[in-house]
């Protein structure tokens, strides 16, 4: 009798982006293109154009930052069809939404669509429902779809590149930073006044605050337990958000109060952000690299 044949060995498949979560990803890349374009683009203009009036205009600018990053975010997120890869991006996002929602019903009434703003255009109004359904819409379901993808069989793929220690510290810092001033500033809002270089709205002072919890939670996973290729995505979205962070200031350089320490700590955070997600994004594995990897 023949003896057995050895066992076939079958390497387990990587998890993949399950299609309903591809589906979210593409409409809240739509979502943040337009809100980049009404935000940064048209500082200047949200009580026409935006779902509220933003003042000053660096505000509007600092928050279509973080949405454009966002766009980097979920678009990158889409090329890749390894759910390992999208993980730390799609929590990200997840984070800011359901902020700006709590942040939303706290201060419905700065929307435009409140009959104190009855000689706004149709444009503004209609923003402004549009944002209350996005932001009812997208948290639940992306709270149901992130329950659904870590339940999609296959596994994933072992790290393989750790982010050295000269980037992990770095990282470390500004998490701390991102998230002691995020937190502070959404919990209580007129902290603002002491923390912030230029006079923020209790509305806007929290959006931004959700911006910065949500890559300062990127930034610290990524100082913890971060791989280079599963955090490239996260790496040039985090550049993309610094670098138009100081463009967002070089614009309106004349809002900041740059007798305030804070100003000088925000450019120097900002200008740190730019350059450790350049560092990753550089460092990460990618072509040939990234798939022996």
């Amino acid at each position: 009798m023949n003896p057995a044949p050895p066992p076939v060995r079958v390497e387990p498949r990587h998890r993949p982006v399950h299609p309903a979560m591809r589906t979210l990803l593409g409409a809240f890349a739509l979502l943040t293109a337009l809100a980049t374009i009404a935000l940064y683009v048209l500082a200047g203009n949200t009580s026409e154009t935006f779902a509220w009036t933003i003042q000053p205009p660096l505000t509007a600018a600092l928050i279509g930052a973080g949405y454009a990053a966002g766009f980097v975010l979920v678009v990158l997120s889409l090329r890749d069809p390894v759910w390992a890869h999208s993980r730390v991006p799609v929590l990200t996002i997840f984070v800011f939404v359901v902020l700006t929602l709590v942040a939303t019903l706290l201060h419905i009434d700065r929307m435009h669509f409140d009959d104190d703003f009855g000689s706004l255009s149709a444009l503004a109004k209609a923003a402004a429902w549009f944002w209350l359904a996005v932001y009812v819409v997208i948290p639940v379901a992306m709270a149901v779809l992130v329950v659904r993808q870590e339940r999609v069989p296959g596994d994933d793929p072992p790290p393989r590149h750790p982010v050295p220690l000269a980037l992990r510290v770095p990282l470390a810092l500004e998490a701390a930073v991102l998230v002691v001033v995020g937190a502070v500033i959404y919990v209580r809002p007129s902290t603002a006044d002491r923390l912030w270089p230029w006079p923020l709205q209790p509305f806007t002072a929290r959006v931004v605050a959700a911006w910065l919890l949500a890559f300062g939670l990127a930034a610290c996973l990524a100082a913890v337990a971060g791989d280079l290729r599963r955090l490239r995505t996260s790496t040039i979205a985090y550049t993309v958000f610094g670098v138009l962070a100081l463009v967002a200031v070089a614009r309106y350089a004349d809002t900041p109060d740059w007798d305030d320490p804070a100003a000088w700590v925000f450019l120097a955070t900002a200008a740190a952000v730019a350059l450790t997600g350049a560092a990753g994004w550089w460092l990460a594995p990618r072509g040939a690299e990234a798939r022996r990897g």
